[in-house]
């Protein structure tokens, strides 16, 4: 996929996210994410914020939290969600903006609306239905050195296998499993290690 490809796969998972979402009960909006401390709601919210608040703004709400990226991005999706009484439709109407964070490309943020969505899907048992390209072209990006800057380190010294999926990467014990936890255990996610198997998950631990 080239980098047009890609930005059309981001704005067609927007719109497809934004379509579940739109479907939500005030329960399922409430619900906890896999992120810890943000509901489906402030997941939604956050994918917004890069698509409706600028950088100079975003810069500023860094001064504010002293540096704190994470705080930062916090506080600026509680103000997107206060702010956009139709979340569902603020992300559709966007779907199409070609944002990039600082330094990285298009990957980036087709891997953030993913996961993202993962994040979401996982707790209100709604199935993941991924497409194979993208997928892939997400997990080649999470196995790279560039991407820890964004989605934190992997362990480089075990063999990823996804077992409903032609994909793998790297050398040493093998952790297999389905497609979308593997993209959960590269981001961080605990909800993905536990759905792997191999005599190398007990690096990830």
């Amino acid at each position: 996929m080239n980098d047009d490809d890609i930005f059309a796969a981001i704005a067609d998972e927007r719109r497809r996210l934004a379509d579940l979402a739109e479907t939500f009960t005030d329960d399922q909006w409430t619900t906890p994410s896999l992120c810890a401390g943000w509901t489906c709601r402030d997941v939604i919210a956050h994918l917004l914020v890069p698509l409706v608040v600028s950088i100079p703004a975003f810069g500023l709400a860094m001064l504010r939290a002293s540096g704190n990226f994470d705080r930062a991005n916090i506080a600026t999706a509680a103000k997107v969600s206060a702010k956009y009484a139709n979340l569902p439709k603020g992300l559709r109407d966007k779907a199409d903006k070609r944002f990039t964070p600082p330094g990285q490309g298009p990957r980036a943020p087709l891997t953030d609306v993913i996961v993202h969505g993962l994040d979401i899907r996982r707790p209100l048992g709604i199935p993941a239905t991924l497409d194979p390209d993208r997928t892939r072209v997400v997990l080649d990006f999470l196995i790279r050195p560039e991407s820890s800057r964004i989605f934190g380190k992997v362990p480089t010294t075990v063999r990823w296998v996804a077992t409903d999926l032609d994909w793998s990467s790297g050398d040493g014990p093998v952790v297999e499993g389905s497609a979308d936890a593997l993209l959960l255990a590269l981001t961080g996610r605990a909800a993905g290690i536990a759905d792997l198997d191999g005599e190398g998950v007990a690096q990830l631990r």
